[in-house]
């Protein structure tokens, strides 16, 4: 029994070997970071937005982890705010906010950058770091490629209907034990 190879799925398999997966980077640069206290995680290509994205990184970064996490999982149950200050147009006054006075819950976003916090989290605990004294010391967000699609209007046009997906990296670093003995 033969088995004929057609030309047109030889040059698709050909193709395929020839695909590269895209190398990422990060925005915060390597000699800033010292390979046996700090940690990182990423996310790309999410599917939420980079504007909200953005804002929760801007607050969040500088908190402990703990205090970090405990934030997000209040603003996914919508009880703190996330302040806005750059993408505020239209968006209404939240209770308790200082600085600032337009903010709103985010969820979407939170729950993504959450699962990343915990991923970064998990890294620490592989190189042996104590996840009690983890810092956020670098936390962005920002656009990635767009999805582009179009609806169909009435007499044969369309409009854009695009999707923009968000990068999103975190980066942890241990603290100094504060109030050893000798």
């Amino acid at each position: 029994m033969e088995i004929h190879i057609k030309h047109y799925n030889a040059v698709q398999l050909h193709s395929w070997r020839d695909y590269k997966v895209p190398k990422w980077g990060y925005s915060i640069a390597e000699e800033e970071l010292d390979p046996e206290k700090t940690v990182k995680a990423s996310g790309r290509e999410l599917r939420v937005s980079h504007k909200s994205a953005r804002e929760i990184c801007k607050t969040i970064k500088g908190m402990m982890l703990i205090q970090a996490k405990r934030y997000l999982r209040d603003v996914i149950a919508k009880k703190r705010p996330v302040p806005f200050t750059r993408f505020k147009k239209k968006t209404a006054h939240r209770h308790g906010l200082e600085k600032t006075f337009a903010g709103g819950y985010p969820v979407k976003a939170a729950k993504h950058i959450l699962k990343i916090l915990e991923g970064a989290e998990a890294n620490a605990e592989y190189k042996g770091l104590d996840t009690e004294r983890l810092r956020i010391i670098h936390a962005s967000a920002y656009p990635g490629m767009k999805i582009k699609r179009y609806t169909p209007r009435a007499f044969g046009r369309s409009s854009p209907k695009f999707q923009t997906l968000c990068h999103i990296e975190v980066a942890l670093e241990e603290q100094p034990e504060t109030g050893e003995e000798s």
